[in-house]
């Protein structure tokens, strides 16, 4: 995975989080990684997330965000809309935007999170070509 800091870190995006949220969040990011080793990783301390996308250049190259919040961290899809989600995993009433909320790090390690996660990078990488 490789980083667009010029906004900031993933560090400054979980600053001041609690230590089981952060401990989260990390999660997440080694699954993003392990999904997609080709990620690149756009962190956005002053909007509270970091964006995960095929490429950094425009937001439609985004697929995923990790954003820490106080009881949960929220894993978002850009084009969750067009995600197939057999369990309705996925919150959000949107034309496009849609969530799950994480609450632990068995959470993050659910099947059903990764298939999310490589449903969204295939859509995007069809989307960019």
């Amino acid at each position: 995975m490789r980083a667009d800091t010029s906004r900031g870190t993933f560090d400054d995006v979980i600053r001041g989080s609690p230590p089981q949220i952060a401990a989260i969040a990390h999660k997440l990011r080694d699954l993003i990684a392990q999904v997609h080793p080709d990620a690149v990783e756009v962190p956005r301390p002053s909007e509270q997330h970091a964006g995960y996308g095929v490429g950094s250049n425009k937001v439609s190259e985004i697929y995923a965000y990790i954003c820490p919040l106080q009881g949960y961290v929220r894993l978002g899809f850009y084009y969750g809309a067009a995600l197939p989600d057999p369990r309705a995993l996925l919150a959000g009433t949107g034309k496009r935007l849609r969530h799950i909320k994480i609450y632990t790090i068995s959470d993050v390690e659910r099947l059903d999170v990764r298939l999310l996660l490589e449903a969204a990078v295939r859509e995007r990488k069809k989307a960019c070509g």
